[in-house]
């Protein structure tokens, strides 16, 4: 047997590529897995703050009504989308896990990322106005003694002697 036979490799690549695709979809249609799927991105009404598919809340009555409600909205043939306004109109929008990415809910994808980038921005500002004027204050600092009025050098001198603290100028 020839490896490098012409037709080989790609032969090969097709067969890796129809058992990944085999893999992928082995239980993608069952109802169990779209149940998962489906229970995941609800939330329980209970108010326990748990998705829907994890809720473990001791005595909780409205998840195992949901969980049902859900099942049987598979089973009627429902799609995803019939399900998720089904669910919404029963219990309110809170019952999503994620806000619908469109109108005002948008603001909810948007926000936190606007907020991430502002503050990015504001940091590297600040230090770069701290940096700069560091730069002022050393430059200052290297130059020539700033000149004193003699008023003032009189006010110094008057003030050192009155607290006993000897004149280093």
């Amino acid at each position: 047997m020839r490896l490098r036979a012409p037709g080989f490799w790609r032969r090969a690549v097709e067969a890796a590529v129809l058992a990944v695709a085999i893999c992928f979809s082995i239980g993608a249609t069952s109802a169990g897995s779209r149940l998962d799927f489906l229970d995941h991105r609800l939330m329980c009404a209970c108010g326990c703050a748990q998705i829907l598919g994890e809720c473990n809340h001791v005595g909780c009555t409205e998840s195992s009504q949901e969980l049902a409600e859900l099942r049987a909205d598979i089973a009627a043939g429902m799609s995803d989308q019939q399900i998720f306004d089904a669910f919404v109109a029963k219990y309110g929008a809170t019952v999503l896990a994620a806000p619908p990415a469109k109108g005002l809910d948008l603001v909810a994808w948007i926000a936190p990322f606007a907020v991430f980038l502002a503050a990015l921005v504001g940091t590297t500002l600040l230090i770069f106005f701290w940096l700069r004027s560091d730069k002022k204050t050393q430059t200052a600092a290297a130059g020539a003694a700033i000149p004193i009025d003699p008023a003032e050098r009189e006010r110094l001198k008057r003030i050192r002697r009155e607290t006993s603290v000897e004149e280093g100028n």
